[in-house]
């Protein structure tokens, strides 16, 4: 039995050493799959993350054209309405000058119901003006200064509207 056992046993150590190498072989190569995959892992992180950082930049860089663009259109919205409460104040105060006269345009029909039929023909059918007191002056460029601020704030509204929600 000593002698086969003598015979078998440089056998038995090249199987050893072959499994033994094929398992440090095999332990090679499913370290460098693993390793493989963690790096594509991280390199598919690396694109997540920077497809983000972009997305993101985009946004802040879409948020801040609009921020910009409703800043440029109330600062213009602005100064029209400044402008146009300014000319209307410039009336105002060339009105109560009496450096300017505020009038009317009108007419009135005779055959309308508003003047009796006993109006001559060329009295108060024709087209003429009227002059307003000071306190009736007043009130019309009181209701002219808040129609040009409606005017502006509905401009302004649909500036916003066309311009910036739009985008």
């Amino acid at each position: 039995m000593n002698a086969i056992l003598l015979k078998a046993l440089p056998y038995i150590a090249a199987l050893l050493i072959g499994a033994t190498g094929a398992w440090m072989w095999q332990a090679n190569s499913y370290g460098k799959i693993i390793a493989d995959g963690n790096a594509s892992h991280q390199a598919d992180l690396t694109s997540i993350a920077n497809a983000g950082a972009a997305q993101a930049r985009q946004s802040l860089e879409k948020q801040q054209k609009a921020e910009q663009a409703l800043a440029d259109l109330d600062q213009k919205n602005q100064k029209e309405k400044t402008d146009g409460l300014a000319e209307n104040e410039n009336l105002r105060r060339a009105a109560a000058d009496s450096a300017r006269r505020l009038r009317i345009a009108g007419s009135c029909r005779a055959s309308g119901g508003d003047v009796p039929g006993t109006a001559s023909a060329s009295g108060l059918g024709d087209a003429g003006s009227v002059e307003l007191s000071a306190a009736s002056g007043s009130t019309v460029f009181d209701i002219r200064a808040g129609i040009i601020a409606d005017q502006a704030a509905l401009k302004a509204l649909q500036d916003y509207v066309l311009n910036v929600c739009r985008r």
